[in-house]
């Protein structure tokens, strides 16, 4: 069994930084690409940013220069550091990691998510 659970979720006002955790754990192997995505009242769930187990990133134009993806192999973490925060930043964000587990089976898994709230 393999979970992923996030944290660092909250409000903030605009302008202003947070920095969102996930974890996995369980019979984790190996964990390849790991990525972050939201989902705005009303809309679809987009990609925020991935990283490759080598550490290349992708982002959404979005949120480029303003957010940063970054992972801890060896805590089998990945994170996303958000500053300048705008109110269209307001989503549930959850992560989303592709794992090798133990017995040589690899699946997609998904965190629970974590509401970002952007207001005055």
């Amino acid at each position: 069994q393999v979970q992923l659970v996030e944290s660092g979720g909250g409000l903030v006002q605009p302008g202003g930084s947070l920095r969102l955790s996930c974890a996995a754990s369980g019979s984790v192997f190996r964990i390849n690409a790991m990525a972050w995505y939201r989902q705005a009242p009303g809309k679809e769930r987009d990609l925020v940013a991935s990283i490759t187990s080598n550490g290349n990133t992708n982002y959404a134009n979005s949120v480029k220069g303003r957010f940063t993806i970054s992972r801890d192999n060896a805590k089998n973490t990945v994170y996303l550091q958000m500053n300048s925060l705008k109110p269209e930043d307001t989503a549930v964000y959850s992560c989303n990691a592709e794992i090798l587990r133990r017995d040589w089976r690899q699946y997609a898994y998904w965190g629970q998510g974590t509401q970002v709230t952007v207001s005055s």
